[in-house]
């Protein structure tokens, strides 16, 4: 049985593991293999990944180039552009990006592109794992036809399940290792088959009853830190326009021991999976005639958060008798959140945006992004890319403006509040004691 086959080569560490996408998810996945003692086979589509991961470089925070050096040098870990090569593995895991149209409906072109690679080179006695986040569905409704198209048959041919990926970027308490994994299959046999695998690299695994289960597990966690978020942002408007701290709020709402559980606002949402996936589960909703109301709400307010700190900097800009157009604007951070180099879907991209539509000079800092491009089709102003300026005396002292859309740990703050006129703080990061010691003026979301 493919059963027995499967679980008597994955307990002897014969199994050879293939990653389809070496991301933030997919790297890091292949490499806790690897050093468990498993071959692995990471595929890509990007030539230049595939040559830095044979070349023993990491370009992913959470994995360490020395990591991946160990893994190559064993002869553990290779890379690829060939995906002819997805016959030589007994597991194959789907970790591919899953974005949004223009239309914010689901893009499946690439769970669907790697589905047809491993449909044109799949053999009987393989488990498939899809963890790219999806809606309810996906597993058996996509992927298990694209399979049986084949001639094969399920528990008897190949395997299928579905394990969302949990990876918090640049977060070092959670790794792979220590993340709870829940795991669905399309059968009975591919759920077990399938925990009895992450278990040989990860603490815990929850199996469920299918892979629909843990489809839409992942789309719940992650629409409850939207709307949650979404509400911290609203409060936080709110906060302002009554003249509170808000701030001071959520740390005196979070001393509740029960009940209540700490979300902060920000100057919007960025990252493949918080701003995405919550339009995953409205669309799934849509085509069962479900009006996800609380979801839109949560879109609503987040989506305007870029637009609310464009406002605060219009107002502060104002109080000191200058205007947004010609004004100099530092924006110090671009990442989505700190210390990590991930732009995607960063609110400071629609902050410099707005800005230079309404004729601000814009430059950026961020020791960890290089440059910064924008899509044409998006842009409402200039849609030239900026280059990551040095943070020197002069450019903070010659800011008409200085917001801080990440707080990435190495910024010296204190110099930042001795030099700048004006500073707008999108992220709590001037302790009070920066506060009460500037000369700047300082505007909190």
């Amino acid at each position: 049985m493919i059963k027995d086959d499967l679980t008597e080569l994955i307990v002897d560490k014969r199994a050879c593991i293939g990653v389809i996408g070496l991301g933030y998810v997919g790297l890091p996945l292949i490499v806790e293999f690897c050093l468990k003692g498993y071959r692995g086979i990471g595929f890509e589509v990007d030539k230049n990944k595939a040559e830095q991961i044979d070349a023993g470089h990491s370009y992913i925070v959470d994995v360490t180039s020395e990591n991946v050096q160990r893994c190559v040098s064993s002869g553990k870990l290779t890379a690829t552009t060939d995906f002819s090569q997805l016959s030589n593995c007994d597991v194959i895991v789907i970790c591919v990006p899953t974005p949004l149209r223009k239309t914010k409906d689901p893009d499946m072109s690439f769970i669907i592109a790697a589905g047809e690679e491993i449909q044109k080179y799949m053999r009987s006695g393989q488990l498939v794992i899809l963890e790219s986040t999806t809606y309810p569905g996906t597993t058996d409704e996509v992927l298990q036809p694209m399979f049986e198209e084949k001639g094969f048959k399920l528990d008897e041919d190949f395997l299928l399940a579905f394990s969302p990926e949990r990876v918090d970027p640049g977060n070092p308490q959670y790794q792979t290792h220590n993340i709870p994994k829940v795991v669905g299959g399309v059968s009975d046999d591919s759920t077990e088959v399938a925990a009895m695998l992450y278990r040989q690299i990860v603490n815990e695994v929850h199996p469920v009853s299918s892979a629909r289960v843990a489809e839409a597990c992942k789309l719940w966690e992650n629409t409850f830190r939207a709307i949650n978020i979404g509400m911290a942002n609203e409060m936080a408007r709110l906060c302002n326009t009554l003249g509170i701290d808000t701030w001071e709020v959520v740390r005196a709402a979070a001393t509740k021991p029960f009940g209540f559980m700490p979300f902060y606002p920000g100057p919007g949402i960025g990252g493949h999976c918080i701003p995405l996936d919550p339009h995953y589960l409205s669309w799934k909703a849509r085509q069962h005639g479900f009006d996800s109301q609380f979801i839109s709400l949560a879109e609503q307010v987040n989506s305007g958060m870029p637009a609310y700190v464009v406002k605060l900097v219009s107002t502060a800009l104002n109080d000191v008798k200058k205007a947004v157009n010609g004004s100099k604007v530092l924006i110090l951070g671009v990442a989505y959140k700190k210390d990590i180099d991930d732009m995607r879907e960063s609110p400071a991209l629609s902050i410099i945006d707005l800005l230079r539509a309404r004729g601000a000079d814009l430059v950026y800092h961020d020791p960890f992004v290089p440059e910064v491009t924008f899509d044409h089709a998006y842009t409402i102003g200039d849609a030239e890319p900026l280059y990551n300026s040095e943070l020197t005396d002069d450019l903070v002292r010659n800011s008409d403006c200085v917001i801080i859309c990440t707080e990435h740990t190495d910024i010296d703050y204190r110099r930042i509040c001795e030099l700048a006129p004006l500073i707008v703080d999108t992220r709590n990061a001037l302790s009070a004691d920066l506060r009460n010691g500037s000369n700047a003026k300082i505007v909190r979301l």
